[in-house]
C-alpha cells in the first residue's frame, strides 16, 4: 500500500469515527530534514568540530587547493597579512 492510499484510507476512517484528519503525506518532511540538519551542527559545536555544511567545507578544500595551483604565493583564506 502506497503512503497516498494509506492516508486515503486514515481519511475515511477519519470521516466515519468523526476524529481529527491526519496530515498529508510528505507535509512535515521538510521540518524533519531541518531539525537533523540542525542535530547535527549542534552536536558538532559540541565536539569542538565547526559547524559547517560538509559540502560548503568540501567546496572551500578544494578552490584552496585549485588556487594553490593557479596562484602558489596567494594568501590563504581565514588568515590575516
Amino acid at each position: 500500500m502506497t503512503a497516498t492510499e494509506q492516508y486515503l484510507l486514515d481519511t475515511f476512517r477519519a470521516t466515519q469515527h468523526r476524529t481529527p484528519m491526519p496530515p498529508e503525506p510528505g507535509r512535515h518532511d521538510l521540518a524533519e530534514l531541518r531539525a537533523v540538519r540542525d542535530r547535527a551542527r549542534f552536536r558538532a559545536v559540541l565536539d569542538g568540530r565547526a559547524a559547517r555544511h560538509p559540502w560548503r567545507a568540501a567546496l572551500g578544500r578544494t578552490t584552496d587547493r585549485l588556487l594553490d595551483r593557479l596562484a602558489p604565493g596567494r594568501p590563504r583564506r581565514g588568515t590575516t597579512c
